[in-house]
């Protein structure tokens, strides 16, 4: 199950949740704000990160500019210390999933949380794809929702 970490005044994760909303993809929406961040989700994003803490921690926040904070000589369980008490460290929205993590809003990298199923026939049911195309249900079909 994919897992979008917002908050309310994040324009960006009202982007992302209307995006899933229309691709009809299931989510769990967790407010930063409203639960208490845990040390299980906080690994899973570090592990699926591919530049550790600087994909998921906004060097630009208040607090870490007010404090003074060096991630880099944190310990790992300082750091996820740190996260739980400060979750607005958090950059938003982020989305993970069982393979990957995605942070922010991007048009063409969100893409890759539809299932792959569903990109296939996407892909099959193009003009360049099928011949048929001016005449598929399944177009037809996305036509009529819109």
């Amino acid at each position: 199950m994919i897992k979008i970490y917002t908050s309310p005044s994040c324009s960006s994760c009202r982007k992302v949740k209307k995006w899933f909303d229309e691709q009809q993809i299931p989510y769990i929406e967790k407010n930063i704000f409203q639960i208490k961040l845990n040390e299980k989700d906080l690994k899973e994003m570090l592990i699926k990160s591919e530049n550790g803490t600087d994909d998921i921690i906004s060097t630009r926040s208040k607090i870490v500019k007010e404090k003074k904070v060096d991630l880099n000589s944190m310990s790992i369980s300082q750091l996820l210390k740190f996260i739980e008490e400060n979750p607005s460290v958090l950059k938003r929205p982020i989305m993970v999933d069982d393979r990957k993590i995605q942070v922010g809003y991007n048009e063409e990298e969100i893409s890759s949380f539809i299932p792959r199923a569903k990109r296939l026939a996407m892909w099959a049911c193009s003009k360049e794809n099928c011949e048929k195309y001016d005449n598929c249900d399944y177009i037809k079909g996305l036509e009529e929702e819109k």
